[in-house]
């Protein structure tokens, strides 16, 4: 996903901003893997193989987002919580 497109993303529920973690890119500075936080709810949705998760909270699988989650849980500082939500 490119950066500019990023940029551009507000959340799904809410409207609101969104801020960017990104922990991998390709050599042409597209994002691989990341995670959104929405400033507002809290709720996440992570980057994964370029792609943003970004489906209600009812379409979501936790197995599925949970093997990007442990890969970068140095980076999210154990911050995930139940519900898509990132703790303080």
């Amino acid at each position: 996903m490119r950066k500019e497109f990023a940029d551009q993303l507000v959340c799904p529920m809410d409207k609101s901003e969104l801020t960017l973690k990104v922990f991998s890119t390709d050599t042409e500075q597209n994002i691989l893997e990341g995670i959104f936080t929405c400033t507002c709810c809290k709720r996440y949705y992570p980057i994964i193989y370029g792609l943003p998760i970004m489906s209600p909270d009812e379409y979501r699988q936790m197995q599925l987002e949970l093997p990007m989650l442990e890969r970068w849980e140095k980076q999210l500082n154990g911050r995930v919580e139940e519900g898509f939500l990132l703790m303080e």
